[in-house]
């Protein structure tokens, strides 16, 4: 029998139990390693002796043999979220960075294919990367600057007449009084150039705005392409970044098909980079051209999958067992 090991935290979203139910009645085993419970519940021991290397996960009196997984899907890695509270915090920090250590390390020696390679998710994270290589791949992209250079941010600013967005390089939120305020993408506005004193201890990314006719979202699974559209200018407050209207325009989005000539172009990306999995937003000018702003390596796709009937998770399910394309990164 299949075994897969699936890396992600307890609070991910269903996703995780779509998939499994797949493999599941495909007749495959999987094991969930909730890295949030590591090290606190789940124990990791790895047996290096004369060049062999054995590797043991155990959780709940489960024990499994490394080598046994056919794939690694990784998800999310939140490792010693669940340590005891009463820890110091002198000594909370080294307890991190070693389990931490112990998980990468684990999956480095893994011969299994992984979905996808977790040092390889960080590189293609880059979004410097990801434009330099989409334009090569013939793609259209945004002229962007990143700065911490005020003036110039300015020049940029009266370079570019049909005004300028900004947005962040990572996943960002500002937390007050415990609440999470995600920082959208957002136009700059001419005001905005008077003060940019502290522009200088932060950079940022700063585009050409784009005129939208749709917003697209393109999943990548190995070979694999499901788009959908959504008309995020019908709402004044997603103009900018439809996430800010995400909650109602959840079940507004419809299956877009791709030019062919587009498809090639983002599958060509996705060899460049190496990826098994993909989440690319694409605008659609109201002149149809299209225009990449950039790809999630491990981006969310739970409410697409619902909309297509889980067709993202069947390609997820079917490229974890061997059933497709699969891109191996070589050493």
């Amino acid at each position: 029998m299949k075994k897969i090991l699936i890396i992600t935290h307890q609070s991910d979203n269903p996703s995780i139990e779509t998939v499994s139910k797949i493999l599941h009645q495909e007749g495959v085993a999987v094991f969930r390693f909730d890295s949030d419970l590591y090290p606190s519940k789940i124990s990791v021991s790895q047996f290096i002796d004369n060049g062999e290397i054995r590797t043991y996960i155990e959780r709940d009196n489960e024990r499994h043999l490394l080598d046994e997984f056919e794939a690694i899907w990784y998800r999310r890695f939140f490792v010693g979220k669940e340590l005891d509270r009463d820890i110091p915090k002198e000594f909370r920090g080294p307890i991190l960075e070693e389990s931490k250590r112990v998980i990468l390390g684990m999956l480095e020696t893994s011969d299994a294919f992984k979905l996808d390679d977790y040092h390889n998710i960080r590189r293609c994270s880059d979004k410097h990367l990801q434009l330099k290589l989409a334009k090569q791949c013939g793609l259209r992209i945004p002229k962007t600057l990143v700065t911490n250079n005020k003036e110039d941010l300015r020049k940029f600013f009266a370079d570019t007449p049909k005004g300028v967005i900004t947005k962040m390089q990572s996943s960002f939120a500002i937390y007050e009084k415990n609440v999470e305020n995600v920082v959208f993408t957002n136009t700059l506005e001419a005001e905005h150039l008077e003060d940019l004193d502290d522009l200088q201890i932060s950079p940022m990314q700063f585009q050409e705005k784009i005129n939208k006719k749709v917003e697209l979202r393109v999943t990548i699974v190995g070979d694999q392409i499901v788009a959908y559209s959504i008309d995020s200018q019908k709402l004044v407050n997603a103009k900018d970044d439809w996430r800010k209207e995400g909650a109602t325009l959840l079940n507004q989005w419809e299956p877009f098909e791709l030019p062919e000539e587009i498809n090639k172009k983002l599958l060509q990306l996705m060899d460049r980079l190496c990826l098994n999995y993909g989440a690319i937003d694409l605008i659609l000018t109201p002149e149809n051209e299209y225009v990449f702003l950039e790809i999630n390596p491990v981006g969310e796709f739970f409410w697409l999958d619902k909309l297509s009937e889980g067709k993202i998770s069947q390609a997820l399910a079917n490229l974890l067992q061997g059933k497709g394309k699969r891109r191996i990164k070589k050493l």
